[in-house]
């Protein structure tokens, strides 16, 4: 017996025992030859990224694909999801918490994978930081993408927690310290910004 736990605009995600199922969902303003195209594509691209996460950061383990019904099943992970408890705790812990997941950040870009939406909504403390969700996820080697990829996480912790969100993000750039090519991906980040600010000047 499976039990919805939550909707997003590309998939449906269902918790059976202590699986976790990631089901794509269709998209009916899509040709239908398309949307099959796309979802089979996403969900084996998505599965991938996962599998190759879980031998470099804490994140759900993949137990399969199936790529004809667009399901991956994961580890059901129990934990504080971030974006409702990282406020919540000393401020001491919460430094901690960011500074590891600029490390675990560093971690995966040290192996080229791009996660693409870095929100706290994706991470989940159990006694470590559970990186999940990769479905808007890439490889790159790109430095752009790499600045792009923490540029998203200060917008996150800038919504989700703007009244400390700036200790939190200076707490996740000093964890993602480990990074190769640290300097040139900072220094592509200060541009990121630099765009992002003459736009809404604009």
């Amino acid at each position: 017996m499976s039990q919805i736990i939550g909707r997003g605009a590309e998939a449906i995600l269902k918790k059976q025992g202590n699986e976790l199922i990631k089901e794509r969902i269709k998209k009916g303003y899509r040709i239908p030859e398309l949307d099959e195209k796309l979802r089979k594509q996403r969900t084996r691209s998505e599965a991938k990224l996962i599998a190759k996460a879980n031998e470099i950061i804490a994140s759900p383990k993949l137990i399969s694909v199936d790529e004809k019904s667009k399901e991956i099943k994961m580890k059901y992970i129990e934990g504080k999801k971030l974006s409702d408890w990282l406020d919540k705790f000393p401020e001491k812990q919460t430094l901690e918490i960011c500074k590891e997941i600029g490390k675990n950040i560093a971690l995966i870009h040290n192996k080229d994978i791009i996660h693409g939406d870095l929100t706290t909504s994706n991470m989940i403390l159990n006694k470590q930081v559970y990186f999940f969700d990769f479905g808007l996820g890439f490889h790159s080697a790109r430095i752009e993408d790499k600045a792009v990829d923490l540029h998203l996480l200060r917008q996150a912790f800038e919504s989700k927690h703007f009244k400390n969100w700036q200790k939190y993000f200076n707490a996740a750039l000093e964890g993602y310290k480990i990074a190769d090519k640290y300097k040139e991906i900072i220094d592509r980040l200060k541009k990121v910004e630099a765009r992002g600010r003459y736009r809404k000047k604009q």
